[in-house]
C-alpha cells in the first residue's frame, strides 16, 4: 500500500473520492453503520468522517460490497466476458469465480486464453479456474484435451484462482493416475469439486484428496454433510439447475460461513428478467435469511473460500467494489463502483469494451453436412428411449414399441417421439449417436445448436429427417449457434460465432 493511503486514512490529506452519508453493511459484525467511505488508489481508505477531492451525497443509502458469483460458466451465457459483463455488472456482480471448462473443451488452451483477454476488456473481475476435467467423458469427443502438464503451466499465471470442479470423482476416487495428477498439478490456490450424491466413505475420500468446495447438492441433508466434511458448499440458483428453495432452510448461524452462491449456468435472459447473484440474495431475504447473512453469503464467505483478501467487505484495505441500493428487503441495485470507480448508474452502464477478435476460437464447425445420414435403424421395434424430466437435467428409460419398417424406425408413424442426432463437430470423424425421446415438447418442426454439454457437438431434435437436416446444415453455414427449422424452412436462428457456444455480439 502507498503512502498516500496512510495520509488519506490519517485524514492528512483529501481522499480521491468520499462517498458521503452512506448505511454501510458491515459483513464482519452484521451491523449498518452510517460513515463516509474514502477511496483512494481503489482502496477504501477509511469509514468515518472524511473530506474528499471529489464527494458523492448517497443521501443515506445503503451500501455493501460488490457480489461474487462463486462458480459460474461464463460461456452459459452465450456471451463472451466483455459482453457478459454488461448485464450482470448492473446486478450488482463486481466479481465472478470463472471455470471456462465449455470453450476448454471446443477450443484447449487457446479458448482459455481467449476468455482471460476478453475479461481483461470490462471492468468485471474475472477469476480464473483451470477446468479440470477436458474431455468431461470418454464417452463423447470433446475438440480437445487438457493434460495435467499444461494445467501446471497455467497456474501461475495472473487470474488463475486455483483448479476447476474435479466432475471425475469417481476417477479420483478409483485413484487413475492421469486424474491425481491433474489435482497435484494445483499445488497452490483452491479446487473445486462437483459430487453429486457423494456421501460417507466415498465423501470423505473426495476431500482427502484435495477437494474444497461443491455446488452439486440438491437436498438439504446433502449439503449439511459435507459442510460438515469441511467443503465450503454453494448455493446454486441458475436456469435448468434451481436449489435455492431446497437448500436454504440448511441456513443457520452455525454454518453460515460456510456458504456461498453461485449461479453455475444462467441464461442472459434469466438473469435480464430475474437477476444474478442478487436474486440469489433476494431469494435468501424472502427465505426468511437476515439480509446482512445473505450478503455475506455473497461476498466475504466467497472471498475467504477463493483467498482473494482485498475482496468482499467494506472496510480499510479492501478494494472499493460497492453496490449502492435503497432497501435491505428488496435489495435492487441502483450503483455500482468497481475499484471506486463508477461503472453503473442508476442501472445503466457507464463502461464500454472492446471486442476480442481471435481466429483460433471461430470456425470450430467441422463436419461434412453431404454425409449425414440420420436414419434410424432397429432391431426390435421393443427400444429404449430418453424420458426427459421437466425442469431438470436428469431423464429416465423409458421402454416403448414403436413402428418400424425394413428395418428403418418410422418418424410419422410415432408421433409422440422424437428423433436426436449428436453430430460429431470437432475432428470430421462423421459419427452421428442417435435415439429417441420423449417429452420434449417440439412439433412440425426441428431444433439443432452447437451447443451440448460437456463437449459441445452439434445435437438436434425433431419430428421429420428434413428438417433436422436443415437445421444441421444450417448450423454449419452459420459457423455455430441454434437454428430453429417450421415445416421444413429455417424459422429462426442465433449465430455462436466463438466456439460454436459464444457471440461477441451484444
Amino acid at each position: 500500500m502507498s503512502d498516500k493511503l496512510r495520509q488519506v486514512a490519517l485524514g492528512i490529506v483529501p481522499a480521491e473520492t468520499v462517498l458521503k452519508n452512506a448505511k454501510i453493511v458491515n459483513v464482519f459484525n452484521s451491523t449498518i453503520e452510517t460513515a463516509d467511505i474514502a477511496i483512494e488508489e481503489g482502496i477504501i481508505a477509511g469509514i468515518g468522517n472524511y473530506e474528499g477531492r471529489q464527494e458523492i451525497d448517497l443521501c443515506f443509502s445503503f451500501v455493501a460490497p460488490g457480489l461474487i458469483d462463486g462458480h459460474v460458466h461464463i460461456e452459459s451465457s452465450m456471451l463472451t466476458p466483455s459482453e457478459f459483463a454488461k448485464i450482470v455488472l448492473p446486478r450488482g456482480t463486481t466479481t465472478v469465480i470463472a471455470d471456462p471448462h465449455e470453450i476448454a473443451n471446443v477450443c484447449g488452451l487457446n479458448g482459455i486464453r481467449f476468455m482471460l483477454d476478453s475479461a481483461k476488456t470490462t471492468p468485471l473481475e474475472v477469476k480464473i479456474m483451470i477446468p479440470s476435467c477436458v474431455p468431461a467423458t470418454a464417452f463423447e469427443t470433446s475438440g480437445y484435451g487438457l493434460t495435467a502438464a499444461e494445467i501446471g503451466a497455467l497456474k501461475n499465471e495472473e487470474s488463475i484462482l486455483g483448479l476447476g470442479e474435479m466432475m471425475d470423482y469417481p476417477g479420483l476416487l478409483a485413484g487413475r493416475t492421469e486424474v491425481i495428477r491433474k489435482v497435484e498439478a494445483m499445488d497452490k490456490g483452491i479446487r473445486d469439486g462437483h459430487a453429486p450424491g457423494l456421501s460417507g466413505h466415498e465423501l470423505n475420500a473426495y476431500k482427502v484428496m484435495g477437494i474444497h468446495t461443491d455446488h452439486e447438492s440438491t437436498t438439504r441433508a446433502e449439503i449439511e454433510e459435507k459442510i460438515a466434511r469441511g467443503f465450503y458448499c454453494h448455493l446454486r440458483e441458475g436456469s435448468a439447475t434451481r436449489n435455492l428453495a431446497a437448500l436454504l432452510p440448511a441456513v443457520n448461524q452455525k454454518n453460515l460461513s460456510r456458504l456461498l452462491f453461485c449461479t453455475d449456468d444462467k441464461h442472459p435472459g434469466d438473469i435480464i428478467r430475474e437477476g444474478h447473484i442478487d436474486y440469489n440474495v433476494n431469494q435468501a431475504i424472502q427465505a426468511g435469511i437476515a439480509p446482512i447473512d445473505a450478503i455475506r453469503m455473497a461476498t466475504i464467505n466467497t472471498a475467504i473460500a477463493y483467498q482473494l483478501p482485498l475482496l468482499g467487505a467494506i472496510a480499510p484495505g479492501y478494494q472499493a467494489d460497492l453496490i449502492v441500493f435503497d432497501s435491505l428487503e428488496d435489495i435492487k441495485v441502483r450503483d455500482v463502483y468497481k475499484r471506486g470507480i463508477p461503472v453503473v448508474k442508476s442501472g445503466k452502464i457507464l463502461f464500454e469494451t472492446v471486442k476480442i477478435r481471435n481466429h483460433q476460437v471461430l470456425n470450430t464447425i467441422h463436419f461434412n453436412p453431404e454425409s449425414i445420414d440420420l436414419s434410424l435403424a432397429l432391431k426390435s421395434d421393443r427400444i429404449h428411449v430418453i424420458g426427459l424430466e421437466n425442469g431438470n437435467v436428469t431423464t429416465s428409460d423409458i421402454h416403448a414399441s414403436v413402428k418400424v419398417k425394413n428395418g428403418l424406425y418410422v418418424a410419422e408413424e410415432n408421433p409422440d417421439l422424437w428423433k436426436l442426432a449428436v453430430v460429431e463437430r470437432h475432428h470430421y470423424s462423421g459419427r452421428i449417436g442417435k435415439a429417441l425421446v420423449k417429452g420434449f415438447g417440439l412439433h412440425q418442426g426441428a431444433l439443432a445448436m452447437s451447443i451440448a454439454h460437456d463437449s459441445h457437438n452439434v445435437i438436434a431434435i425433431g419430428d421429420n429427417d428434413p428438417d433436422m437436416l436443415l437445421a444441421i446444415k444450417t448450423i454449419k453455414g452459420i459457423g455455430g449457434g441454434i437454428v430453429l427449422v417450421h415445416e421444413h424452412d429455417i424459422y429462426d436462428y442465433l449465430r455462436l460465432e466463438v466456439g460454436g457456444i459464444m457471440t461477441a455480439n451484444d
